[in-house]
């Protein structure tokens, strides 16, 4: 009897999960969401300039109940965040099935081109075509068609790097983004262009992966482990929120990659220094060109897994950069942010005089008045250190005296010092040790969050030229909450705004001290996504900044 009682409970609990949610429960959970931004969306009377405002619920409540089931209310949700145009917020789905097609496309020249191949899954034998064949349809369905409807699940802020962060979904379907990403068929027929213009059509499997979320009912589903917690003690807590200016890992080839993305094209003569193993935080070397010699070295990220030994190596390059060196190129291209007080701490090396820092407005909260309060008593009794206690105090300050003012946000403040205006990297000495030979920074539209703000500061302290494409404009930091009681979902918010050292002034966004969407324009503008420099492995890219860095050292000689 008893086993037919545990046999009962569990089919009763194995139908319950399988339920859907109820009207109820959706508007429950949308009105949550809906309040979490309302208390902490940093960019709210930014984004209202363009006619978003996130809170303007009612037609969004239509929306959702009218929703027939679980999977339809995660793309109401989805489609609430997007609307907000900023690359740091999302929606995510609990799920951890994905689609692929093992080949991946990004747009060159306004083409979808293949630029990968997972030749172990395609071999080339059943399915010759190419790196720079160009996806014409999938299913009978045109890809540009069925990119413009993948907009919404990859916002990035600007319209480029939407839309090439989308051109990954075309063939790489997680539903952690898409809630409908099950609905991909066995096999799809996918149509390529040749480069001589001819057509070729294969059917290529999807492989699939994860357990499919068809319902969330009220049993969570399965997840990955959570990661252990930061070693850091409990008062730092509040300020690695405030520090996490970075971006989810993304598909886009070599996106926080530890190789340039023309790796295969470095100029003649490239000496590696950092890079022969994955140990080594950064990719480095030097050639000749023009007569001099030139340093390069790439960042991937700013979230080294290590920030101690990251910038022991980071210093240790800088040193002999300025000893062996003319001019530097640094590389933050596809490059997904990171940490505030690591980036800063790479500047500090970068920029040899008094430089001014990012500053951010910070939504004021009385949750950020708690916490600051809390860690600012708890670090006291720990005895920690006297310029973290000074932090926390002119943080609790700002945001007491915004609140007092009803402002939504705090002046203009630094996140990891207590002054904005900061000094070179000195030795014990206190000699400068940082580089003070020519730089020049390599960004694209893939550089994001704390890679917007290396380009902003380089270029607001006229430390060098920028060359390559404007960046994502993902400008502030971003905290995760989880999204509900029932749907089980998570959002990402963005609870700051970078603040420059002077208005950028453009064509396509009213004049702002803020890189939230606009980004940070090059004063070299070079394209990197042309069918050249795909077909070339970037040797035309290479070209430009070698002949760039080598006009501007002569410049400044």
């Amino acid at each position: 009897m008893r086993l037919f009682y545990l046999f009962t409970a569990l089919a009763l609990a194995a139908s319950a999960a399988f339920g859907q949610l109820t009207v109820d429960e959706k508007v429950s959970d949308f009105l949550n969401v809906a309040g979490i931004y309302d208390k902490n969306y940093g960019p709210y009377d930014w984004k209202v300039q363009f006619g978003i405002d996130l809170l303007n619920v009612a037609p969004w409540l239509d929306k959702v109940r009218a929703t027939r089931n679980d999977l339809d209310f995660y793309e109401i949700m989805v489609s609430y965040v997007a609307n907000l145009n900023d690359a740091h917020d999302g929606y995510r789905v609990p799920s951890n099935f994905a689609a692929r097609l093992n080949f991946g496309v990004d747009i060159y020249d306004g083409k979808l081109l293949v630029d990968t191949i997972t030749r172990t899954r395609l071999p080339a034998a059943e399915f010759p075509f190419l790196i720079g064949y160009e996806l014409v349809s999938i299913d009978g369905k045109d890809a540009q068609q069925i990119l413009d409807g993948l907009l919404q699940y990859e916002i990035a802020a600007n319209p480029r790097s939407t839309r090439r962060l989308a051109a990954q979904l075309l063939t790489i379907r997680p539903q952690s983004l898409m809630p409908h990403a099950t609905d991909v068929p066995e096999i799809s027929t996918v149509v390529f262009r040749r480069p001589d213009g001819r057509l070729e059509t294969y059917r290529i499997p999807w492989t699939k992966s994860g357990l499919p979320l068809t319902s969330v009912g009220k049993y969570l589903p399965p997840t990955a482990p959570v990661p252990d917690a930061d070693p850091l003690p409990d008062y730092m807590q509040p300020l690695l929120k405030l520090w996490n200016c970075q971006l989810p890992d993304r598909a886009v080839n070599g996106f926080g990659s530890q190789f340039p993305v023309f790796v295969s094209s470095m100029p003649p003569g490239f000496t590696l220094r950092l890079g022969r193993t994955s140990a080594d935080v950064f990719y480095s070397g030097t050639f000749e060109a023009g007569g001099f010699k030139i340093g390069f070295i790439r960042i991937p990220s700013f979230s080294p897994s290590n920030t101690t030994t990251a910038l022991t190596a980071f210093q240790k390059e800088v040193d002999f950069f300025e000893k062996n060196t003319d001019g530097l190129i640094v590389d933050v291209m596809r490059n997904p942010g990171g940490s505030v007080f690591y980036l800063n701490q790479i500047l500090s090396q970068l920029i040899p005089v008094t430089w001014r820092s990012i500053a951010f407005e910070v939504r004021a909260t009385s949750l950020w008045v708690a916490s600051f309060s809390s860690s600012l008593e708890a670090i006291k009794a720990q005895g920690g250190p006297q310029s973290i206690v000074d932090l926390y105090q002119t943080l609790k300050d700002e945001v007491i005296a915004a609140n007092s003012a009803s402002r939504g946000r705090t002046d203009p403040i630094p996140l990891d010092a207590a002054t904005i205006d900061r000094e070179p990297a000195r030795d014990k000495n206190g000699n400068v040790i940082a580089y003070d030979k020519p730089i020049m920074v390599l960004t694209d539209e893939m550089s994001a969050s704390a890679a917007d703000a290396f380009a902003a500061t380089m270029q607001d302290n006229s430390r060098g030229p920028l060359l390559g494409w404007r960046t994502m404009g993902a400008g502030g930091n971003v905290v995760n909450w989880e999204a509900g009681s029932y749907s089980q979902g998570s959002i990402s918010v963005t609870q700051s705004l970078m603040n420059r050292k002077n208005p950028t002034v453009t064509s396509d966004y009213p004049a702002a001290p803020y890189v939230e969407n606009i980004g940070v324009r090059p004063d070299l503008p070079v394209d990197y996504m042309t069918q050249d420099n795909l077909l070339q492995n970037g040797q035309p890219f290479v070209d430009a900044f070698v002949a760039a860095i080598t006009d501007y050292i002569q410049q400044n000689r």
